[in-house]
């Protein structure tokens, strides 16, 4: 029968489409074949946080295979790529934000030049006020030295496009990162490099060993989990305080809106690469984490996008994935205390986009050099709760 099946794709390839219907059920799909490999590093995961390790080990010379089953609805794939260094309601300076955001640009920069494209925008963020409340502890933080905000200088320059009645301050530098395109080329580069192995990961598979791990026919050093969401239900690090969240947005067309800024009023409106289209969003659902949109958060934002464009739009798409947050919302970054052949990049949450470079390039040295981790960060801080 194997070699009925081998006959039947070469004909399909010498003849053109072979009927589906002739060919056995044994044909589909095939059984995976994991090539033999020995690594430094198996990387169990492709969206944001696996993509940026893969990108330090290759930069570090170091041997590794990236194991990705290739979904097409993840966290990463779904986000718009923004890296804000003011976050909330009271306009708080993001953690870390003077050393992650210039690392940041620095590195998807240096990923750009490398697949000769473009992935990482400066785009100011321009604050709609809500309230007269929101305008003056805006004020406040600009008066205070905040010198990631100020008064937008024009403040009549948005009339014609947008409602708002309390004006608008800048928030700056921000920027706007292509993460798909991103992950899509690293998939590419990997795959080319004999590095990937498109499969989803079997947990029931992964054999601890003396001198490290093995998984079918990979012998690896170390494995190091970036598996989003799906990390919460990893046999060992499912004890830690995960908090995983549920994130929508809105795909839509404005002919007639500028996309030289990012706006904001109660949601973020970001220009896409396609001319004319920006994302809308996003939502915290902690509750109820079912796959796919909602109803709810389609009509809730289409009501905010009434109240704040002047402009008429279409809809052309609703997204929604599950992000992996924690309750402290700091990642999980390290290796595990009982077991150091296994570690973990992950609780990347909300700011993945500017998180994932810096706590990337901090694992890698921890591996290689033994470089301490951020100890908010340091998975070990944990111990306790993984050695249960």
């Amino acid at each position: 029968m194997r070699a009925f099946c081998m006959d039947a794709m070469e004909i399909k390839s010498k003849t053109g489409p072979f009927p589906v219907s002739l060919i056995p059920d044994c044909c589909f799909p095939f059984p995976e074949y994991i090539a033999p490999m020995n690594v430094d590093y198996l990387i169990v995961g492709q969206g944001i946080a696996g993509t940026m390790l893969a990108w330090f080990l290759h930069l570090e010379g170091k041997s590794f295979a990236v194991i990705d089953n290739g979904a097409d609805v993840t966290a990463s794939k779904v986000a718009a790529g923004i890296i804000n260094p003011v976050t909330g309601r009271r306009y708080h300076t993001t953690w870390k934000a003077d050393e992650l955001h210039p690392f940041a640009l620095k590195t998807y920069s240096e990923l750009g030049t490398h697949f000769n494209t473009h992935y990482i925008f400066s785009k100011d963020i321009i604050e709609f006020f809500p309230s007269a409340d929101a305008r003056n502890i805006f004020i406040e933080k600009v008066q205070a030295g905040n010198t990631y905000m100020d008064a937008y200088p024009d403040q009549n320059r948005f009339n014609g496009q947008v409602n708002y009645d309390f004006g608008c301050g800048r928030i700056a530098p921000a920027y706007v990162t292509s993460l798909g395109l991103l992950l899509a080329d690293m998939r590419r580069w990997l795959r080319s490099e004999n590095r990937l192995v498109e499969s989803a990961f079997e947990t029931g598979a992964l054999q601890l060993t003396g001198d490290g791990v093995r998984y079918e026919a990979i012998n690896a050093g170390k494995v190091i989990f970036c598996e989003g969401a799906s990390g919460a239900e990893n046999p060992w690090f499912r004890l830690l305080p995960w908090a995983l969240n549920k994130g929508e947005a809105l795909i839509i067309e404005c002919r007639d809106l500028e996309q030289e800024h990012l706006m904001k009023k109660g949601f973020l409106l970001a220009p896409l690469p396609v001319q004319h289209t920006f994302w809308a969003g996003s939502n915290y659902a902690w509750e109820g984490l079912t796959e796919g949109p909602t109803e709810a958060f389609r009509t809730r934002t289409s009501a905010l996008l009434d109240a704040m464009l002047k402009l008429p739009y279409s809809i052309l798409a609703h997204k929604a994935a599950v992000r992996p947050a924690t309750v402290e919302r700091r990642p999980f970054v390290g290796l595990h205390p009982l077991h150091p052949q296994i570690g973990i990049l992950n609780g990347l949450g909300t700011k993945g986009t500017s998180l994932a470079p810096y706590f990337a390039q901090q694992l890698l040295r921890h591996l290689t050099h033994g470089s301490p981790l951020t100890p908010e960060a340091d998975v070990n801080r944990f111990t306790k709760t993984l050695a249960r």
